[in-house]
């Protein structure tokens, strides 16, 4: 690291302490209001008040209204990406916290509230850097909405997030983070290659005869198809996928009946596939379809397979992993940047970025230190440590910064 480097290092550390006790009170704000898919007005407009008060250029009405491009004018070359989401999810809050939800029903189980105070220190800490000296390249600032199942991330690049049309120019890199409650705060991780997989959802309608349920031998009862199919999907993960692939088969729902002394017409059944690999993903979506029909027509029903496919898999490019392990190595130290070494089933919309530009995505952690466990994301107790927020911040703050292309 140049002399010239360290020594912008150390000013975006002086102001990220100067800005701090600021973005713990907005993330307290963002947590005591959520808003779910698509609804984020307020959390929006937070957003846009703070990047203005920063002297940040910016776009809103992204994305069905909510979305927001916040640009940074750099010197050379296209744009690095950051990014956040920004909504929350339909639980009822048991935190009991003096910041808890103010809405019942409604709780940032996820850290979304996080991410955007995230974004949002790293783009006030960088608008006063570019103002003493400009940028090394420009930063736009992608906050969007609906990443809870709503596919804001695929409408935000549909709107011309990334292509340079709405504000700046075209996107070159992606990057964006999630709090990791199994990692220690200060740390952050990632891995070359799927970090998250692709997310489908199944839906199964199978139909027989009904009738009552004291004369089973004149009905074609639909139920003990269901149970056949729903225990005959798993043998699709363990006989049909690679071992040294992965793949998960979960029927979460079944609906049958109105009364308890009636065989059904139909039953539906519906869950998630969950896959790291395009082939596997097909496979599962044709394996479904066999089994499911297959298993119906032997006990005389019919069954109709809708397989939904949702978010692609989180796959990071190399050189974009590379980046953020040198940038987050300068800030924090190589000690603190912990590769993860095996891909999470969950599913991220982040994937409709790393699908048109080169992007890491990458794990920031959580867990308080002597810790062993905290709640999960999608909890009723979950709570984004505020703690994390500072790291965010810098690392963000680092690959702006060029740190991560230093050699």
């Amino acid at each position: 690291m140049t002399t010239q480097t360290s020594q912008r290092l150390d000013r975006a550390r002086q102001l990220i302490e100067e800005e701090l006790p600021h973005l713990i009170s907005i993330r307290h704000d963002l947590h005591a209001h959520p808003e779910l898919q698509y609804q984020e007005t307020r959390t929006s407009g937070v957003v846009q008040r703070e990047l203005e008060s920063a002297g940040v250029e910016f776009v809103p009405g992204l994305a069905g209204g909510t979305g927001v491009l916040g640009h940074i004018p750099g010197e050379t070359g296209s744009a690095m990406g950051l990014r956040a989401d920004m909504d929350a999810l339909p639980i009822l809050e048991e935190t009991g916290l003096g910041y808890a939800s103010s809405i019942d029903g409604r709780m940032h189980a996820c850290g979304h509230d996080g991410h955007t105070t995230i974004l949002i220190g790293a783009a006030r800490v960088l608008s006063r850097l570019s103002a003493e000296s400009p940028l090394p390249q420009p930063v736009t600032m992608v906050f969007q909405p609906a990443e809870e199942g709503g596919a804001g991330g695929k409408r935000m690049c549909e709107e011309g997030a990334l292509d340079g049309s709405r504000i700046g120019p075209a996107v070159g890199s992606m990057f964006g983070l999630h709090g990791h409650t199994e990692s220690t705060v200060g740390s952050v991780g990632s891995r070359v290659g799927p970090l998250l997989a692709a997310a489908d959802e199944v839906i199964i309608d199978i139909r027989g005869v009904g009738g009552h349920a004291a004369m089973p031998h004149s009905c074609t009862d639909p139920v003990p198809c269901a149970a056949s199919i729903i225990q005959a999907l798993q043998g699709i993960v363990s006989r049909n996928t690679n071992p040294l692939d992965s793949s998960v088969i979960s029927i979460t729902q079944l609906t049958a009946g109105d009364a308890f002394n009636v065989i059904p017409d139909t039953v539906r059944i519906s869950g998630t596939v969950r896959s790291l690999q395009e082939s596997t993903r097909e496979m599962l979506e044709r394996r479904i379809g066999e089994v499911a029909t297959g298993i119906a027509s032997a006990h005389g029903c019919t069954a109709v397979v809708d397989f939904i496919r949702g978010y692609p898999v989180t796959r990071n490019e190399a050189g974009a992993v590379a980046t953020f392990e040198r940038a987050a190595g300068e800030v924090l130290g190589d000690d603190w940047v912990r590769p993860i070494e095996h891909p999470v089933m969950g599913g991220e919309d982040f994937s409709f970025y790393g699908e048109r530009v080169p992007a890491c995505f990458f794990f920031l952690g959580l867990l308080p230190p002597g810790e062993q466990a905290m709640p999960s994301v999608h909890n009723a107790r979950f709570d984004f440590n505020d703690e994390a927020i500072k790291t965010g911040v810098e690392v963000f703050c680092s690959l702006a910064l060029g740190l991560g292309t230093s050699e």
